[in-house]
């Protein structure tokens, strides 16, 4: 039924999923952190996840996903920082940040994937590097402020620190050798993220029996993030970097923190404080001008393994 509707509406339909499911992860991390340990949720989520794709790619392939020795030194490296460091800092500061602000952190992403690409050598445009100052301005005002809801300077900048990490982990993975096949190398990624975030979760003091008192919405959370949040927004972004432009799936990286923002609202009762409008918009005005700039001189095409972790 799918295939007989139009080539730009399916478009449309994928954007629509990833720019829902991952803004919403932001409240289904929110939700699982009420009860739930934070490491420990999230490596459920993501080896769930992980082990639920490596195994429907067996059945679907006949085979097992395979990659190469030097490719799986990159994808633990990659995964750690992605999933590890960045969704496990992010999850660990939701437990006291609201989940609109904490998105529209996270939204800084591609700028602090610019000024990696700066100090590697990279000469950005002019323009380019007005939107990357004027982002930090937001920032800087979302951190200082606490975004009018009272966090604190350490527990936003613990969610700038994850983003920090995405970028890190989304810079080396255009320069490391990474699978082919994104999907075999996302599943994998995924099982490594996972344990990862349960290793340091158990070592951190959390207590995998505390999920004998965790609360059904967590519960239900932890399985959104994993379906939703985790297999069914990549399965859509894998297939529009294969049949959409890069400036039109670009639009998740602005689009998510607002959805997420009002997301949060309507399900959490998070208010919208005029601060959170404020640095919001200018981080995301920021990101705009920033892609925008960029589109002007295509860079090579994406590798499709990283933006697994674009998400919260």
């Amino acid at each position: 039924m799918l295939q007989a509707v139009s080539l730009p509406r399916r478009i449309w339909l994928a954007l629509a999923i990833v720019y829902v499911a991952w803004g919403s992860t932001y409240v289904g991390i929110r939700l699982m952190d009420r009860s739930a340990p934070a490491m420990l949720g999230s490596a459920i989520r993501y080896v769930s996840a992980g082990l639920l794709l490596y195994g429907f790619l067996t059945l679907r392939r006949g085979r097992a996903p395979r990659v190469a020795a030097r490719e799986l030194a990159s994808l633990t490296l990659v995964g750690v920082l992605l999933l590890t460091g960045g969704n496990g800092l992010v999850t660990l500061a939701e437990r006291h940040v609201p989940a609109g602000l904490a998105s529209l952190l996270v939204a800084s992403m591609p700028l602090w994937v610019l000024v990696l690409r700066t100090a590697a050598g990279d000469r950005p445009r002019a323009a380019t590097l007005g939107g990357l100052a004027i982002g930090f301005v937001g920032v800087a005002l979302l951190v200082l402020r606490g975004g009018g809801h009272g966090a604190s300077t350490v527990q936003m900048l613990v969610v700038v620190a994850g983003a920090l990490s995405w970028a890190l982990g989304s810079f080396l993975s255009a320069r490391l050798p990474l699978p082919a096949d994104a999907a075999d190398g996302t599943a994998i990624q995924m099982l490594i993220g996972g344990t990862a975030l349960g290793a340091i979760g158990t070592l951190g003091g959390e207590h995998w029996g505390a999920f004998a008192h965790t609360a059904a919405d967590a519960w239900l959370a932890i399985a959104f993030l994993s379906l939703v949040g985790s297999i069914l927004a990549f399965t859509a972004y894998v297939w529009l970097l294969r049949n959409a432009p890069i400036s039109k799936i670009s639009t998740y990286a602005y689009v998510n923190p607002v959805v997420a923002v009002l997301l949060a609202a309507l399900l959490l009762g998070e208010r919208i404080t005029g601060l959170t409008v404020i640095g919001g918009a200018v981080i995301v005005a920021a990101v705009a001008v920033v892609m925008r700039a960029e589109a002007r001189t295509p860079p090579p095409p994406p590798r499709p393994v990283a933006p697994v972790a674009l998400e919260g």
